[in-house]
């Protein structure tokens, strides 16, 4: 069960620390929702901007990022956003491991989880990443399910139940509300919130945190409350 003996939990799991988290973390307070944040600490930096959908998106200065997040979860994304696995193990280490150092060293805080950059991984990386302390670690495969993984290996091959921009989330949401679950199940929503500006759709996103928030038989959760 999830705290308070409850038996569904909603987390959501943003990439990236860039500028439009700020709205996002707003509404996600607001709501009573709460995120694990997937940082790239090596470009952590509003010097490197790119262009989405015509927006130009610029990452956090780490000064920052503290503030921002408090009462949120903070995670790995790698050292500089490669694809894993195309790296050797050294390689991925120094990219997991640096990070994970880094980050635990800005925000005063234990490290337990990540996201593969791209979503992308192998044995190899999934293999580094335990090596590395890391004791979950998302994809990018949307499997519109609310099941929790059971062993290590499954949580370091964890699939999202989808993104904030699926087309099926409300859908989902309704299903979601209406269990009445004998084994814990969990909605897990992963995405970027630049992408929420470059759709110009962040009203998705409140009506869902609308739907769904301030349920009694409902744990909100940071990744690492709900997997671990």
């Amino acid at each position: 069960m999830f705290p308070q003996g409850k038996m569904k939990a909603i987390t959501f799991s943003f990439d990236d620390g860039v500028e439009q988290d700020r709205k996002l973390v707003e509404i996600l307070n607001r709501f009573g929702f709460k995120a694990a944040f997937n940082l790239n600490s090596g470009v952590q930096s509003g010097s490197a901007p790119w262009c989405q959908n015509d927006l130009v998106v610029r990452r956090l200065n780490i000064a920052e990022l503290p503030g921002l997040y408090a009462g949120h979860e903070i995670a790995v994304h790698s050292l500089t956003h490669p694809h894993l696995e195309y790296l050797d193990e050294p390689t991925i280490r120094n990219e997991l491991e640096q990070d994970k150092l880094n980050l635990e060293r800005i925000f005063n805080t234990k490290v337990r989880g990540m996201a593969y950059p791209y979503g992308t991984y192998n044995a190899l990386v999934t293999k580094t990443a335990r090596r590395c302390g890391l004791e979950y670690a998302r994809g990018v495969s949307a499997t519109g399910l609310f099941d929790i993984p059971q062993t290590t290996e499954e949580r370091l091959a964890y699939q999202p139940t989808c993104n904030h921009d699926d087309p099926q989330l409300m859908t989902l949401a309704d299903a979601f509300l209406k269990l009445t679950p004998q084994t814990p199940q969990l909605f897990y929503i992963w995405g970027h919130s630049y992408m929420l500006e470059a759709n110009n759709n962040w009203h998705v996103l409140e009506e869902f945190c609308k739907l769904t928030a301030g349920r009694n038989d409902i744990f909100y959760g940071t990744n690492a409350e709900v997997l671990l």
